[in-house]
């Protein structure tokens, strides 16, 4: 005699309900045909998480959330959430410069952030975050140097400011210089001084002082669409659907540090666009960068 035999139920759109089989085909719809997708709400003159072109995610930034390090920040950027520690050690400085300490920004897109990213080495995309913001920190004297010295020639603090991604929805340049200011700005260094007899440096544990910064900057990225559509603080799914890319740097003045762009759609007043947007949405990321 033959054992009946029994099947799993198997999912189907006539098991769900009408809004939920809505939500899977567009869902599906989608991934399959991204740039289709996009267009038909840009054609209503929406985004497909429901901002204008021109309308930023909601910023929120805590700091000293790492007790074990010298300095420390969370910040959320939408859906994209950075944590960035500041950890300090001595060390001898190089003898070309011997009135300079050392930066060292580092970004983790680790794969646990986003399904784009696979566990291993430090993706390209990390690295070139890496470079971008250590151009950032150092070509505009962000933090001297040479406020980093504890004797010249013998002893100079090197800060390893390490930021990592929890979770990646675009746009990790901006969230992760914020999130890299505000814990540059919460460190605190053991007051320090070098024994010349010794040859050793002393740190004091109850005495610490804050970094010497200058001029913090704020990045503010932008994307066109089909070479005429200007978007604000783009999305994970928006990113690879955009013909060109602008960051823009501005100072703790309002002044233009710098511009960098990939890709030649936009038009001839593309930049100048970039800036304007920019500089209003500063005056509103001032209370989490300046105060």
């Amino acid at each position: 005699m033959s054992t009946p035999t029994t099947t799993a139920p198997v999912a189907s759109t006539s098991t769900l309900s009408a809004s939920e089989a809505e939500a899977l085909k567009a869902s599906v719809f989608q991934r399959l045909h991204p740039r289709i997708y996009y267009e038909r709400f840009l054609a209503e003159r929406v985004r497909p998480d429901g901002r204008d072109f021109d309308a930023w995610r909601d910023v929120a930034v805590n700091v000293g959330s790492i007790s074990t390090a010298d300095g420390s920040s969370l910040v959320r950027l939408g859906d994209t959430t950075i944590v960035c520690g500041v950890k300090a050690e001595i060390a001898q400085p190089e003898l070309d410069s011997p009135n300079e300490g050392f930066i060292v920004p580092n970004v983790d897109l680790p794969a646990i952030c986003s399904s784009k990213f696979k566990p291993g080495p430090p993706t390209e995309e990390a690295q070139v975050l890496s470079d971008r913001l250590n151009e950032v920190l150092t070509a505009h004297d962000v933090l001297p140097t040479s406020s980093l010295v504890i004797h010249p020639g013998k002893a100079v603090w090197v800060l390893y400011i390490d930021a990592t991604c929890i979770n990646y929805d675009g746009n990790a340049f901006d969230a992760t210089l914020i999130a890299m200011v505000a814990a540059l700005k919460s460190t605190r260094l053991p007051r320090a001084r070098y024994n010349e007899d010794t040859g050793k440096t002393i740190c004091s544990r109850h005495d610490r002082v804050p970094l010497t910064l200058n001029n913090l900057p704020v990045a503010l990225s932008f994307g066109v669409f089909n070479n005429d559509v200007l978007m604000s603080d783009l999305t994970s799914f928006e990113e690879p659907l955009m013909d060109t890319s602008v960051t823009v740097v501005l100072g703790q003045d309002g002044g233009v540090l710098s511009v960098t762009q990939a890709g030649m759609g936009g038009g001839d007043t593309l930049v100048e666009s970039c800036i304007a947007s920019a500089s209003k949405r500063r005056s509103f990321l001032a209370e989490y960068i300046y105060e």
